[in-house]
């Protein structure tokens, strides 16, 4: 038994005819538009994760900031 993906679903939900070509093996009229969605969603992908990367960055950024401030603070007000 093989696995339906959820992209199948959504093909089928679309039009089931279009499934069943796809599942006998005929190729797609709108393959260079499936070429350029595909192209799309990994370069935005990409624009997430770096966005994501940024942000845990400068959260770590924050954080060594106040660090450095409350050592600063203790050293300065306690005498040391």
């Amino acid at each position: 038994m093989r696995t339906i993906r959820a992209s199948e679903l959504g093909t089928y939900l679309y039009c089931a005819r279009a499934w069943g070509y796809a599942r006998k093996g005929y190729p797609s009229a709108n393959e260079e538009r499936m070429q350029a969605g595909l192209v799309y969603h990994e370069q935005h992908g990409r624009e997430v994760f770096t966005i994501r990367l940024l942000k845990l960055a400068g959260w770590a950024l924050l954080l060594f900031a106040l660090t450095a401030l409350a050592a600063w603070w203790a050293w300065h007000f306690t005498g040391g």
